[in-house]
């Protein structure tokens, strides 16, 4: 997904430009450091562990969820657990077999390569991969035209972690190959606020735990978010407070950018506002919803869905979405049950299949 797409939501999920630069501070660097996750913590710690022992490579490791829930940032302590180089690309970089192959043999042995949106490989790529990362082998095709002959080349034994938002993009062989799979999941408000809280200190801000916690509760499950917030609210707390992160400033900031108390922005909102008040609350198909707000299809599936439906705001039928009581509640709109499935229209029908 592209900045353009998400038009610099405060609270998406994908890395923005700006965020760069802060994710070498907050970066955790060990396993000790990251916060959350604790059941694929403690199993990533014991399968570092016993690499090290045999001094043999990782498993291959899949990691999926939705973004901002620090998938890089695994990657990254993964390879220094390891104490070997991280190599960094993504699926869309990759855009012929050379590049593979010149990304494979400058690494060295028990090297980590992560591939971020592996899900977006092609096909040729993709092949090419197989006996790499099942063999430590690749195919390097040399000559031209009817001189032209493949010579397999031996790698040196490596990790490879890939990352994807969209695990049901990924072909079969592909998933298959993984060793590990581990799905990362939104983080409870109370991981978020130790988050904030270490943030703030690299930051130098002083923070309280009311702050963190009310600023964990309206980064939407997501680390990223959170650590994006605490930035805004620490230039409204310099010049409109005494330089402390406390809930007030909080609230305050969160108000002026206009992100509520569930972490709902004002397209959160549109969204949900659309399908009670302009269609009955549903069932309604996405490619209906993605027209009226004026966004593509694949922008309400990935950039404003995944939180919606977390949060239990937004529900998800054969026949398209509807809104919960949840979501009439939040807006203040008298609850009433979305239409019955057997009165939406054919059009709605086709389009919200899932």
């Amino acid at each position: 997904m592209t900045e353009s797409e998400v038009e610099e939501r405060v609270v998406a999920g994908v890395g923005l430009n700006e965020d760069q630069r802060f994710d070498r501070i907050f970066r955790p660097k060990a396993l000790e450091e990251f916060v959350g996750q604790e059941k694929h913590k403690e199993n990533l710690r014991v399968f570092v562990e016993a690499a090290r022992r045999r001094n043999e490579p990782l498993d291959h490791i899949l990691l999926c969820g939705p973004p901002g829930l620090g998938k890089t940032t695994l990657a990254h302590i993964l390879a220094e657990e390891m104490g070997v180089q991280l190599h960094l690309t993504s699926g869309p970089a990759i855009e012929h077999k050379g590049v593979l192959s010149g990304l494979l043999t400058r690494m060295e042995r028990n090297d980590v390569l992560f591939i971020d949106e592996i899900h977006r490989m092609s096909n040729i790529v993709e092949e090419a991969l197989y006996p790499a990362i099942e063999d430590f082998r690749i195919d390097v095709m040399m000559g031209e035209g009817a001189f032209a002959e493949s010579i397999p080349l031996d790698l040196k034994p490596f990790t490879l972690v890939g990352a994807t938002t969209r695990t049901g993009l990924l072909t079969k062989p592909l998933q298959e190959r993984f060793g590990v799979t581990l799905r990362l999941d939104f983080y409870p408000p109370e991981d978020l606020a130790k988050i904030v809280q270490r943030s703030a200190q690299l930051l130098g801000c002083p923070c309280d735990e009311g702050g963190a916690l009310s600023l964990a509760r309206r980064s939407r499950g997501t680390p990223r978010v959170a650590n994006r917030l605490i930035r805004r609210v620490r230039d409204f707390a310099d010049v409109r407070g005494d330089g402390r992160i406390e809930r007030e400033i909080v609230e305050y900031t969160c108000e002026r950018l206009e992100i509520d108390s569930a972490g709902l922005d004002i397209m959160d909102r549109r969204l949900l506002a659309v399908l009670i008040e302009s269609y009955e609350g549903g069932p309604v198909g996405v490619e209906t919803i993605a027209a009226a707000l004026a966004e593509p299809r694949n922008t309400i599936e990935d950039v404003y869905e995944p939180y919606l439906l977390q949060q239990g705001f937004l529900g998800r039928t054969p026949r398209g979405r509807i809104a919960t009581q949840k979501a009439y509640d939040h807006l203040g709109l008298p609850w009433r049950s979305p239409r019955a499935e057997q009165q939406a229209s054919p059009q709605e029908s086709l389009s919200g299949e899932e």
